[in-house]
């Protein structure tokens, strides 16, 4: 099943929605995680993930309020501002464990010799690296998605502070950011 989600979240925040799982017209959201492997056709933030079949991240699940029932998902109807502010906290959640991944824990998952601890990610496995960075590129862009969305409708971003707190950090670690400098 592909769902539009550019489509869909324009209906949600139009106050109007076709639930992607029934599609039944509804006039609230509502939104839980599940790390169930259905729950990437019915996550916004999952559209272009590639591992979808077997995939048991926590996933930010859209529903209408009966078929969230129905799958057993823990949600609760929302409105926009706070679906928006659950998905950029969760795309924040995201960044923040990109960034540690490159910074460090490349070294545990790869099983890095001590021989070549002193190495950089970049040096080690330079296309593991590019992937990664990639990635990480990608979260920042939806990231400015969102910020974007809250200045739009001249709504506070929620923990302003996080993304100069993110930018300095990923400077430090000598990578650049979209997200400031």
């Amino acid at each position: 099943m592909q769902i539009d989600w550019d489509k869909a979240i324009d209906e949600i925040l139009g106050d109007k929605m076709t639930c992607p799982r029934c599609s039944a017209f509804t006039t609230t959201v509502s939104a839980g995680y599940t790390r169930q492997p259905w729950g990437t056709d019915y996550a916004p933030r999952c559209q272009f993930c590639v591992r979808t079949d077997a995939c048991d991240s926590r996933k930010l699940v859209v529903l209408c309020q009966t078929c969230a029932e129905e799958l057993g998902v823990r949600s609760k109807v929302v409105d926009q501002t706070t679906l928006m502010t659950m998905l950029i906290n969760d795309c924040r959640k995201d960044l923040e464990e990109a960034l540690d991944y490159i910074a460090g824990y490349w070294q545990e998952e790869l099983e890095v010799p001590l021989v070549d601890a002193d190495k950089s990610f970049e040096e080690y496995d330079s296309d593991a690296f590019v992937e990664e960075n990639d990635a990480r590129k990608r979260l920042e862009d939806e990231y400015l998605t969102y910020h974007r969305w809250f200045r739009e409708h001249a709504i506070r971003v929620p923990d302003p502070g996080w993304r100069a707190e993110y930018a300095e950090e990923t400077i430090a670690l000598g990578y650049t950011t979209m997200l400031g400098d």
